[in-house]
C-alpha cells in the first residue's frame, strides 16, 4: 500500500448553491479537470470525491457536492446527498457568487457552521467566487455579516486564479490545527523500544498475499513510536512467546481468533483487538462499551442492525453475514431479525433495538461520529464488532484492560440472574 486510504485523509467538501461555481474552484483547488463545469443548474449530482497531495500539508479528499438549492424530487434527493457529505466533512468550504450573496445562503451557512462544529468539531470557511474585477470583496451586505459572525471569507476568482493561493493557505490553517486535536491509533499505548505482538490470523477473509489495512496502519504506527513489532498467526502465540527472551509490552488480536488469544497470551501482557483500537480511533469506545450491554436485553423478533462503512465480496463464512449472527443467537437464545448493510449507513435506524457497527477503518472519523450521534439522537444502543464479539466470547474484560484508566465509566455487568448460554466456540 503506497498511497494513504481516502478514510486516513481530511475532507474538504465544497458546499453551496447551484452555478455558484463549486465545480470550477475544485478545479481551481486541484489545479485539473476533475469536474464537469456548466452554466446549467444541477449539473453536479452525486458527491464527486478526488483524493490528492495539498502540499506543504499533505494529502486531503476534496469533494464536489451537488447545489443546497436544488428543487423537485431529484433535487432533494441531491441535497440530502450534499447534506450528508458536509455532515462528515473535517472542513466545509461554502461557496457563494459574492456579489449576489443573499439570505438563504447565510441561513445554510450558519445551519450548517453549527452542524459539522457540534457533530465533529468541523469548521466552515466561505469562498465567494467570481471576484475578477477587485482584490476588495464582492459587494454584498451578507458577505460583510459573515464576517461579524467571525467566519473567514476568502474572495477568488477562478478565472485569473486570484485568491486561490490564499484560500488553499486557509484550508490548510485549518487542518493543521484539525490534526493537532486528534488521536492515533496507537495514542498513550506504545513506546520506544518496546516490543508489540500483532495476532492475525490468515483464513479465508485474508487477502491473498497482503494484510489489511488495519493490520497495515497499526505496523506503521508501531514503527513510527520507535518501537517494534512481531507478527504471528494465532497457532503460533504459544511458539513465539517461548522463543523470545522478554514478553511482549501489549498483544493485538484479530477480534475473530480473540478466545484463542486470550487462552495463549498471558495475563501479565495487555492484549485487545483491532477492532477495539479502531473503534477507539474512529469512534468513541465508551459509547461502544456502554452499547454492548444491549445484547442482554434482546428479545424475540428484535431488530438487530449490522453495518460496514465499506462494501466489499461477502465470503462463505462472512463475519457480518455468518459469524456474529450466529454468535448473537447462541448467546441470545433469542430468534432476532438481523439485517446487514455495507456501504452508506441506513436511511431509517429508529426501528433498530441494536446496531453492531465495524470497526470503521475505511470510514473517517467524521463519518463514524456523524453515524454515532444520529443513533444518539433516537435512543438507539451502538456498539463495534471488536466489542461486541469479546463480550459474546466472555473476555471483553480483558481486552479493555489497557484502556481501563480512559473507561472510569465502565463497570464490569451484574451477575445475569439466569444461566446464560455458554460462550459459543469460534469456527475455523
Amino acid at each position: 500500500m503506497n498511497s494513504t486510504p481516502a478514510a486516513n485523509r481530511p475532507h474538504i467538501v465544497l458546499a453551496g448553491k447551484c452555478n455558484a461555481g463549486k465545480s470550477s474552484l475544485i478545479n481551481s483547488l486541484t489545479g485539473r479537470n476533475l469536474a464537469i463545469v456548466s452554466d446549467t443548474k444541477g449539473t453536479t449530482t452525486d458527491p464527486v470525491s478526488k483524493s490528492m497531495e495539498l502540499l506543504p500539508f499533505g494529502p486531503v479528499v476534496f469533494v464536489d457536492t451537488a447545489g443546497l438549492d436544488d428543487r423537485g424530487e431529484l433535487g432533494a434527493k441531491r441535497t440530502a446527498s450534499a447534506a450528508a457529505a458536509i455532515s462528515t466533512a473535517d472542513l466545509v468550504v461554502y461557496v457563494v457568487n459574492g456579489s449576489e450573496a443573499d439570505a438563504e445562503d447565510l441561513a445554510f451557512i450558519r445551519h450548517h457552521r453549527e452542524r459539522v462544529l457540534q457533530q465533529n468539531g468541523a469548521d466552515v470557511i466561505v469562498a465567494a467566487t467570481f471576484a475578477e474585477q477587485s482584490d476588495a470583496l464582492p459587494v454584498s451586505a451578507k458577505i460583510d455579516e459573515l464576517t461579524r459572525l467571525g467566519v473567514g471569507v476568502y474572495p477568488v476568482s477562478n478565472i485569473t486564479q486570484k485568491g486561490v493561493p490564499a484560500l488553499k493557505e486557509a484550508i490548510i490553517g485549518k487542518l493543521t490545527s484539525r490534526r493537532a486535536t486528534e488521536p492515533t491509533l496507537l495514542q498513550h499505548m506504545v513506546k520506544e523500544f518496546q516490543l508489540v505482538m500483532l495476532i492475525v490470523p490468515i483464513d479465508l477473509e485474508a487477502p491473498a498475499g497482503r494484510l489489511i489495512l488495519p493490520q497495515v496502519q497499526t505496523i506503521r504506527e508501531i514503527l513510527d513510536s520507535d518501537a517494534a513489532t512481531i507478527v504471528v498467526k494465532e497457532r503460533e502465540v504459544d511458539w513465539v512467546l517461548s522463543q523470545l527472551q522478554r514478553a511482549p509490552d501489549l498483544a493485538i488480536t484479530d477480534s475473530q481468533v480473540v478466545l484463542k488469544a486470550c487462552g495463549s497470551v498471558p495475563e501479565s501482557i495487555p492484549l485487545t483487538t483491532f477492532s477495539i483500537l479502531f473503534s477507539r480511533y474512529k469512534g468513541d469506545l465508551a459509547t461502544f462499551v456502554r452499547g454492548v450491554r444491549a445484547i442482554d436485553t434482546l428479545r424475540n423478533a428484535d431488530r438487530v442492525l449490522l453495518t460496514e462503512s465499506c462494501a466489499h465480496h461477502a465470503h462463505c463464512d462472512d463475519i457480518a453475514r455468518v459469524k456474529i449472527p450466529r454468535w448473537l443467537r447462541q448467546y441470545t437464545g433469542k430468534e432476532l431479525d438481523i439485517t446487514v448493510t455495507s456501504g452508506a449507513f441506513p436511511e431509517d435506524i429508529a426501528s433498530y433495538s441494536l446496531i453492531i457497527h465495524c470497526g470503521g477503518c475505511m470510514a473517517t472519523r467524521a463519518t463514524m461520529h456523524a453515524r454515532l450521534d444520529e443513533a444518539t439522537s433516537f435512543g438507539i444502543p451502538v456498539t463495534n464488532y471488536g466489542v461486541a464479539i469479546s463480550y459474546l466470547q466472555g473476555v471483553l474484560d480483558r481486552v479493555l484492560k489497557p484502556f481501563a484508566a480512559e473507561l472510569d465509566l465502565w463497570a464490569p455487568a451484574p451477575a445475569p440472574t439466569s444461566e446464560p448460554a455458554a460462550a459459543p466456540a469460534l469456527a475455523r
